[in-house]
């Protein structure tokens, strides 16, 4: 017989707003499983590998801004969940994950599948519990159902995260064929209502003359999803010349009125001094460019970052204050309150800004085909509205780099832990909560590395994936210190022999393969046309000549910014 307290799990989880779990085989987790399954509320998908599941479930909860359960069995099953736990720790992502485990007197018993599981993800949860494994007193019940209410209001109190309930289960673990489970009892819930923190008549006073000795500021969005509100208030600010915007393509404020080409501009002017901010305000995240951080901490530039919670990294080495408050309302009352930038402040970035978007165009016309001239065209044809989930490495790097991504695509990358794991699983994730189109653009080696994210019976017929194939980890070409030691081929760059033929084949995708700049320029119009399978478009190239020409586009722009600043 299932404990009516297994089976309490699954309606709390419901009746406090989770309505999507994702669930991997296995016998221990049988009560957890039917209790969601049976669930009349309750979407389920079946996800065979836990690795591949437990990142299919951030996707999904990224997109849907709450909860979205797992459920797996004992043993190395729950180590499985680790690396997308702590993506979704640092991504502030929510997600309540349910480990079926032996009862406590066999822990280190030699028992079959069997290992260590309280606290088993450390510091990488905002929360770790262990459900009472009887339910023979009452105070037992009513723990068990306090425990579930807790962990879910802890995994949506900001900052969101993922929250861990182990559960041990004696046999027997499945139901008689008579045996009903009551989804409908009067069971005690407590949710969490969050306000928004706003700033007070004296706080503003304060800030408002504090802003007084600033003249020029620099805001900084980091990692996020987009925001019409925060947008208006940011296009607001840079049309006004009260600041300058820097528009990261992961920040999700990516248009016309922030500065897409950062990277290249300090790279390329000889002197930045004249864009130097004495004031930095971010939000959000973190963010991708190195380059930018290292400027910023040689800087001098006081910075302010907006969180709704108070335990913000100090990321440039200079943070001065911790604002408490909406972003979207701190940067409403800055457009009441910021006076107008120095003209050498905010028409050096805009002047810089414009040499370079002005240019970079016909340089990419002009360089070799492969992975950065493929990101390029595909911007082109890439349909708005829709979600561009971009895998670590390089490309990620190549959509910040260019700039030129339509508005209207909300840009989606692993940036918490920033490994190559999981970027198919996540792009899965994402494709369950939308009928938009959704595009995964990856290289060769995060692409194979997570194949098993297409190993179910779901359809997902807006999945559209371009596969940067170099045969190779291509990066390490593009970084100084392995890109000149004589290992660099054999035990860096991981040569393969790998194509996405056979994977698309397996799965039933349909593909093509380009391997010069006409046959992509043929297939592009046709790319994103509807279809009832997934396609994968995968694009052949060097190594070398891909290093050589990121690196050829570099000089080049700053050779063109030289001349602009003479």
């Amino acid at each position: 017989m299932i404990l009516t307290s297994i089976v309490d799990i699954a309606s709390i989880c419901a009746k406090k707003g989770i309505k999507e779990a994702i669930l991997s085989p296995g016998s221990r987790c049988a009560p957890i499983t039917l209790a969601f399954v049976r669930h009349p509320e309750i979407h389920c998908r079946v996800i065979p590998d836990e690795r591949s599941a437990a990142f299919v479930a951030l996707g999904m909860a990224q997109q849907l801004g709450k909860p979205v359960a797992l459920v797996c069995t004992s043993g190395s099953a729950a180590l499985n969940y680790a690396p997308a736990v702590a993506e979704a720790f640092f991504q502030h992502i929510p997600l309540l994950l349910f480990t079926a485990d032996r009862p406590p007197e066999w822990i280190d018993q030699w028992d079959g599948q069997t290992i260590r599981q309280e606290g088993l993800y450390g510091k990488h949860v905002k929360g770790s519990y262990t459900f009472p494994d009887l339910a023979a007193h009452p105070d037992k019940e009513w723990h068990g159902h306090r425990m579930i209410n807790e962990a879910i209001n802890l995994s949506m109190d900001f900052p969101q995260g993922p929250v861990h309930v182990n559960v041990p289960i004696r046999e027997p673990f499945y139901p008689s064929q008579l045996e009903s489970m009551d989804f409908d009892k009067d069971l005690k819930i407590f949710n969490l209502i969050q306000g928004q923190k706003l700033l007070n008549q004296d706080e503003e006073v304060k800030l408002g003359n504090k802003l007084k000795s600033f003249n020029k500021v620099l805001i900084l969005p980091g990692q996020q999803r987009p925001s019409a509100s925060i947008r208006e208030a940011l296009v607001k600010l840079s049309k006004s010349q009260q600041a300058v915007v820097i528009g990261e393509a992961i920040g999700n404020q990516f248009h016309a009125h922030t500065i897409r080409h950062h990277d290249l501009i300090l790279n390329g002017l000889p002197d930045t001094t004249p864009l130097l901010p004495d004031l930095v305000i971010s939000f959000g995240k973190s963010i991708l460019s190195k380059g930018l951080k290292n400027w910023l901490r040689a800087s001098k530039a006081s910075h302010w970052h907006l969180q709704e919670g108070t335990q913000v990294p100090d990321t440039f080495q200079h943070l001065e204050k911790i604002i408490a408050v909406t972003p979207a309302h701190f940067l409403q009352f800055l457009t009441q309150n910021l006076d107008k930038a120095p003209a050498d402040f905010y028409h050096t970035w805009w002047q810089a800004e414009k040499e370079v978007s002005q240019n970079l165009p016909s340089l990419m016309d002009n360089m070799e085909f492969g992975e950065m001239k493929t990101v390029h065209r595909l911007m082109e044809f890439i349909p708005t509205p829709s979600k561009l989930h971009v895998a670590n490495s390089m490309p990620v790097r190549y959509v910040s780099y260019l700039g030129n991504l339509p508005t209207g695509v909300e840009v989606i990358a692993n940036r918490g832990t920033s490994g190559i794991d999981g970027s198919n699983s996540t792009a899965v994730g994402c494709v369950f909560t939308t009928k938009e189109p959704v595009t995964l653009l990856t290289g060769d080696m995060a692409f194979f590395y997570d194949r098993n994210a297409f190993w179910h019976q779901y359809n997902l017929p807006n999945l559209r994936i371009v596969v940067l194939n170099n045969h190779a980890g291509g990066i390490f070409r593009m970084i100084d210190g392995p890109a000149q030691l004589p290992e660099l081929e054999e035990y860096f760059e991981t040569t393969q022999s790998l194509v996405a033929g056979h994977l698309a084949g397996e799965f039933g995708f349909e593909y093509h393969r380009v391997a010069k700049e006409e046959e992509l320029a043929e297939l592009l119009p046709t790319f994103y046309k509807k279809s009832i399978r997934p396609k994968v478009l995968e694009v052949i190239s060097k190594s070398k000549i891909n290093a050589e020409v990121f690196k050829r586009v570099k000089a080049e722009v700053k050779s063109k910014l030289v001349e602009f600043s003479r």
